[in-house]
């Protein structure tokens, strides 16, 4: 009777085992479409991600690069110093949204371009997400908001 127990208290420990690896796995498969990696230009050229990845990507408007297109489309430059990518992207821009400011985008990058299905500008007048400032930081063009 006693190996009858112990087996059978076995044979649970290994289906609990076995249950909870399965669904840590199941769970894990099903988030790998919500986690979108942050990226700067030069991460992108550098390695170039699949075109169905999702991803943010972020670094400064380059100066003169905005280009208005019909309706609600915009193209433009985004760089960290090091690599420029062109984006575009379709909808409305957010207000403080400008030449030389900080911007992060998601989306796929489709053949050289970044398509956006999303773009984030600065909060106010100082604010850069903290991605976008370690990326240029990298490239050794970041300046404080202060000019130093």
């Amino acid at each position: 009777m006693r190996g009858l127990k112990k087996q059978r208290r076995i044979q649970v420990i290994v289906l609990a085992f076995v249950a909870l690896a399965g669904s840590t796995a199941l769970i894990g498969w099903a988030m790998s479409d919500g986690i979108n990696y942050f990226r700067s230009p030069s991460e992108v050229i550098a390695e170039p991600p699949r075109e169905t990845e999702m991803f943010r990507m972020g670094g400064l408007v380059a100066e003169g690069s905005i280009v208005r297109g019909s309706g609600t489309e915009v193209s433009f430059v985004v760089t960290d110093g090091g690599a420029e990518i062109p984006v575009t992207f379709t909808g409305i821009l957010p207000d403080l949204f400008e030449e030389g400011q900080g911007m992060i985008g998601q989306g796929r990058y489709v053949d050289g371009t970044f398509e956006a299905v999303e773009i984030l500008a600065k909060h106010d007048e100082t604010y850069m997400p903290k991605e976008v400032i370690d990326a240029l930081q990298e490239q050794g063009v970041y300046q404080t908001p202060d000019g130093s």
